[in-house]
């Protein structure tokens, strides 16, 4: 074999890999966001992209992918800081830090993601559907970190309602974040806003869950 025919190392074909998924969502999102996503084909992405169709479906097997390219993150994230919660650090204290934390970060999965992206999942009937659905899957994950955490018995209740509790004020939260953004409020003004409202939120749920899964 001829050392040009030699294959790319793993590293190289994995950062291949990534560049190349990278280049296909931003030409996606650049197409959603000027025409609307239920008027992009997966065709014109391709071209755009100047990668063959079954390449971007390859990637992104589902069109809202394309869109929503961090689901597994933000479905993620609420467990992820639960189950990572210190000693004597409880999940209403770790969540609520947490999101302050992201407030001041300005983070995307926390809905800083700008006023042309947001209008244009507001816009989409589609995107507006999967990000509920995110929403759910979520509140899901969360509420088996909290039953594994707690060890909680499997027929407990309790895991799932407050999960359905903090969940919930997460969801009002990036949809107050998604408000502002679509008022044409920018990201620091969003921020600061935010840093004065998420504790008022999060303060509604002290009474009942101020020990909850408090860790040894």
């Amino acid at each position: 074999m001829d050392v040009n025919d030699t294959p790319p190392a793993p590293g190289l074909r994995e950062a291949k890999k990534r560049e190349t998924r990278q280049l296909i969502s931003d030409r996606a999102t650049r197409l959603f966001i000027e025409r609307g996503f239920e008027h992009t084909t997966i065709a014109e992405i391709a071209d755009a992209a100047r990668v063959a169709k079954k390449t971007v479906t390859n990637y992104f097997p589902r069109k809202e992918d394309l869109a929503l390219d961090h689901q597994e993150e933000f479905v993620a994230t609420l467990a992820a800081t639960v189950t990572a919660r210190g000693p004597g650090e409880t999940p209403l204290t770790a969540l609520r830090d947490s999101f302050l934390a992201s407030v001041a970060a300005q983070d995307p999965v926390a809905g800083f993601a700008g006023q042309a992206f947001t209008r244009m999942i507001a816009d989409s009937p589609t995107l507006t559907s999967c990000l509920r659905g995110l929403h759910d899957r979520r509140e899901e994950a969360l509420a088996a970190a909290l039953a594994d955490t707690t060890h909680a018995p499997p027929d407990d209740i309790t895991p799932r309602t407050v999960a359905a509790l903090l969940g919930g004020v997460h969801r009002v939260l990036f949809t107050r974040i998604q408000e502002l953004t679509l008022a044409g409020r920018t990201n620091p003004e969003i921020a600061e806003v935010l840093a004065r409202e998420a504790p008022r939120a999060f303060d509604l749920l002290t009474p009942a869950l101020a020990e909850y899964g408090r860790r040894p």
